[in-house]
C-alpha cells in the first residue's frame, strides 16, 4: 500500500505533518478525517513513487524469495538478518535494490507488510495483505509460504498459457510475412509477361485483381504503415484507460468458442486468490477487493464489488455472484454450501484447481484445431497466388 504525505491542522487549530498508508488519496483523506484532522495537503511520497516507477522483478525470483524468507524465519533467523542474506544472494540487480530498501525500513521500525507495500510493482496487494495478516496473526512463516505458492503457481499457469499459444503466433506471424513478400516482391516480377494479355482484355480477372492488389501495395506501403501504426498507438493508448479496458473486456466475454476459457481462468484466479487470503487470515472485504482485481477483467471485478456490498449487509457471498450470471453454476453451488459449513476457505482452492484442469482442456482442445486452421488458411492463399498467376501462363501456352 502506498505511502502519503500531509499537511493538516488538528483541532486547536496547529499544523501537523506526517505520513500515512492508504490505497488511494481518497482513502488517505478518510483517515485523516478520522483521526480529526483537517487536511492542507496531501500528496504521494516522493519515496514510494520512485519505489513504485522502479523495474519489475522476475516472478520466478519472487517465488524463491519468499519461500527462503519463510524457511529462514521457521528457524529462528531473525528478519533483518534473513533479509541480509536473501540481499546478499539475490542475482538480479532490482531485486537487490528492493531488498535493500526493505530491510532499511524494517531497520527504521515499520513492519514487514509496510515495507512491501512500497513497492508495488514488485510485492502485489495480495502478498501484502497476507504478510499483514501472518505478522498481526503469529503465522508469518505460513502466510510467505503461502504466497510463495500462489506466485507460483500462478507463474506456472501464465507461461503455459503463453507456451500454448507461441506456436500459433508464431504461425501467423511467419504465414504473414511470407505472403508480404511475394505480394511485394515475387508477384510484380509477372506484370511485364502478362501486359499483352490484359491489353487484349484476355486477363483472369483473379490474375487481374492480384496484380492490381501488388501495385497498390508497392505504392502506398507508406501511408498504410503510418496509418497502421497510428491506429496501433490510438488502441494502446484506449487500453491504458478505464473505458478502453472495459470494452476489450467485454468483448472477451463474448468471443464465440473463446469467452468460456476468458471466463473460467478469471474465476479460477478469483476463487484462488480468495480461498488463499481467507486461509491466511485476511477480513473477507479485502480480500473480496483484491481477489476482484486478480480476475483481470473489470466486468467481473465488478460482480465481484457486488457481492462484496452483500457481504457487508450481512448476507451471503453466493447469490450476487449467481446473479451476474458469468460463474458457472456448479461453481456457484460449491460456494454456497462451503459458506454453509464454514469451509470457503479450501473449497475455493479446490474449485480453483478443478476449473484450471478443464479450462486447460478446453485450451488445449483450441489450439489443436487453431493450428491446422491456420495452417489451411496459409495454404489457400499460396494456392490462390499460384493459380492466379498459373492461369495466364496456361493460356498463353495453348495459345502458342
Amino acid at each position: 500500500m502506498p505511502e502519503f504525505a500531509y499537511i493538516a491542522r488538528d483541532v486547536g487549530g496547529r499544523k501537523v505533518a506526517g505520513k500515512l498508508s492508504a490505497g488511494t488519496q481518497a482513502e488517505a483523506l478518510a483517515l485523516l478525517s478520522g483521526q480529526q484532522l483537517f487536511p492542507l495537503s496531501v500528496e504521494a511520497d516522493a519515496a514510494t513513487v520512485r519505489a513504485g516507477r522502479g523495474r519489475k522483478v522476475k516472478t520466478a525470483l519472487l517465488t524463491t524469495f519468499y519461500g527462503q524468507l519463510a524457511d529462514l524465519l521457521r528457524s529462528g533467523v531473525p528478519l533483518l538478518r534473513a533479509l541480509e542474506v536473501l540481499r546478499k544472494q539475490a542475482s538480479q540487480p532490482a531485486l537487490v535494490e528492493v531488498l535493500a530498501r526493505v530491510q532499511d525500513d524494517v531497520k527504521d521500525g515499520k513492519p514487514l507488510a509496510e515495507a512491501f507495500a512500497r513497492h508495488p510493482r514488485v510485492f502485489g496487494d495480495m502478498a501484502v495483505s497476507m504478510v499483514r495478516a501472518g505478522t498481526e496473526g503469529g503465522f508469518l512463516e505460513e502466510a510467505l509460504e503461502r504466497v510463495a505458492e500462489f506466485t507460483e503457481k500462478q507463474d506456472e499457469l501464465r507461461g503455459r498459457t503463453q507456451g500454448a499459444l507461441a506456436y500459433p503466433v508464431f504461425l501467423g506471424v511467419v504465414g504473414a510475412a511470407v505472403v508480404a513478400v511475394l505480394l511485394v516482391f515475387f508477384v510484380p516480377k509477372f506484370e511485364g509477361l502478362f501486359a499483352r494479355l490484359r491489353q487484349r482484355g484476355e486477363l483472369p480477372a483473379m490474375t487481374d485483381w492480384l496484380l492490381a492488389f501488388s501495385g497498390f501495395l508497392r505504392g502506398w506501403w507508406l501511408p498504410l504503415f503510418i496509418v497502421a501504426a497510428a491506429l496501433g498507438t490510438w488502441l494502446w493508448m484506449q487500453l491504458k484507460t478505464d473505458a478502453g479496458r472495459l470494452k476489450l473486456d467485454q468483448w472477451k466475454l463474448k468471443i464465440p468458442m473463446v469467452s468460456p476459457i476468458f471466463i473460467n481462468f478469471a474465476v479460477a484466479r478469483f476463487c484462488r486468490v480468495l480461498g488463499t487470503m481467507l486461509h491466511n487470515g485476511v477480513p473477507i472485504l479485502r480480500s473480496l477487493e483484491i481477489s476482484a482485481s486478480a480476475t483481470g477483467n473489470k466486468v467481473l471485478a465488478a460482480a465481484v464489488g457486488k457481492a462484496s456490498e452483500n457481504i457487508s449487509a450481512g448476507q451471503s457471498l453466493a447469490k450476487p455472484l449467481a446473479a451476474g450470471g458469468f460463474f458457472p453454476p456448479a461453481v456457484v453451488e460449491m460456494i454456497a454450501v462451503a459458506e454453509e459449513s464454514a469451509t470457503l476457505d479450501t473449497v475455493l482452492v479446490r474449485i480453483a484447481d478443478g476449473l484450471e484442469r478443464r479450462t486447460w482442456r478446453q485450451l488445449d482442445l483450441f489450439v489443436r484445431l487453431l493450428e491446422p486452421l491456420m495452417l489451411l488458411l496459409l495454404a489457400l492463399v499460396v494456392l490462390f497466388l499460384a493459380v492466379a498467376l498459373l492461369m495466364p501462363v496456361i493460356k498463353m501456352s495453348s495459345a502458342i
